[in-house]
């Protein structure tokens, strides 16, 4: 299968596993999905419709946004998905946001975080709160990032979850306030929670592959001292984050979600050089140590991901020679000092 268009990029992304439509008969309740303006959020709301028509069960899905233009909105609610736009920052418009049984939130602030550290910590560490506040009695699956452990050697194979955060940068270290602040609400009020630290979702539009593979169609040179990555499919990071309701507890679940593989970002770009027919342009030297996340308990969990590295690669490489369409938000994988 190639991906021809964003249409069908999108009915890939929204098609439900048969575990996924199994859990979300378990699952009780409404959805409330906070921030599902983002990347991630249209392609797991409509997932999480399509699993609930499958499982052939009743719930609400409810996606929460500013919404700045009516076309997303009209696209989410032509998909099943109900939609209020609504700024949760402001007190009264959280306050007036329907009681469900089961929060998914995604909101967050990352690019231009730098020279805006204020908002960057209203936006990561002070709004969970009041978030978290509003709905003591819901169910959370709380998006963070693999940002919050620090950069680990390679030989280690990336940081599990035992492994003490230490986060490099106001960016990443504001996102650790948001997991505390949340811990914080799940303890006192008894709120189940999963801390949901995702490293690196990728679909045909952005994330790691695009960048390199963007870099080697265009001849520009890949700077290796971020040497490695890891990375997963966008629809199966959301079939987690779904499934993962139900691993809710207080205090909070943290789970890992990411892909099997350390990915040498060397080999991915010769990859991507043999598809594309360019020799990758490369600087600098891989160092010691990476950003990674070693996700063993979410794959014990939930199985492997059913999008393989090897497939994400081709069809990155067959979207990226037809000029297909991207969001033009770099993940900027590179950072080694925070800086966002």
């Amino acid at each position: 299968m190639i991906m021809q268009s964003v249409e069908q990029l999108e009915r890939v992304l929204a098609e439900p596993s048969p575990a996924l439509v199994g859990d979300m008969a378990k699952i009780e309740g409404d959805i409330l999905i906070l921030g599902v303006g983002g990347k991630m959020g249209p392609s797991l709301a409509k997932l999480a419709v399509n699993a609930i028509r499958q499982a052939g069960v009743k719930k609400r899905v409810i996606g929460v946004s500013r919404f700045s233009t009516r076309d997303l909105a009209d696209e989410l609610e032509a998909a099943g998905v109900e939609t209020i736009a609504a700024d949760v920052s402001d007190e009264a418009q959280l306050q007036s946001l329907p009681e469900v049984e089961n929060v998914i939130y995604m909101i967050g602030f990352k690019f231009g975080a730098t020279g805006q550290e204020y908002r960057t910590w209203a936006i990561n560490a002070y709004l969970p709160g009041r978030v978290a506040e509003r709905f003591p009695r819901s169910r959370f699956v709380a998006f963070s990032t693999g940002n919050v452990y620090p950069l680990t050697p390679l030989i280690m194979g990336g940081a599990s979850e035992e492994y003490p955060p230490d986060p490099v940068g106001e960016y990443a270290q504001s996102c650790l306030g948001r997991e505390r602040v949340f811990e914080y609400f799940s303890r006192l009020n008894q709120t189940p929670m999963v801390i949901f630290r995702l490293n690196y979702a990728i679909d045909m539009r952005y994330g790691v592959l695009l960048d390199v593979a963007t870099a080697v169609n265009e001849q520009q040179p890949i700077d290796l001292s971020m040497g490695h990555a890891n990375v997963i499919w966008q629809g199966d990071a959301n079939e987690i984050a779904l499934r993962s309701l139900l691993l809710a507890s207080s205090p909070p679940t943290v789970l890992n979600v990411t892909g099997p593989e350390i990915v040498s970002i060397r080999w991915l770009a010769e990859r991507f050089g043999e598809l594309l027919g360019r020799k990758p342009v490369f600087v600098g030297e891989e160092q010691p140590t990476a950003l990674l996340s070693n996700a063993s308990r979410a794959h014990q969990i939930f199985g492997y991901p059913r999008v393989s590295l090897r497939q994400m690669i081709e069809w990155t490489a067959e979207w990226v020679k037809r000029g297909g369409e991207t969001l033009g938000k770099p993940t900027r994988f590179q950072e080694r000092e925070g800086r966002f």
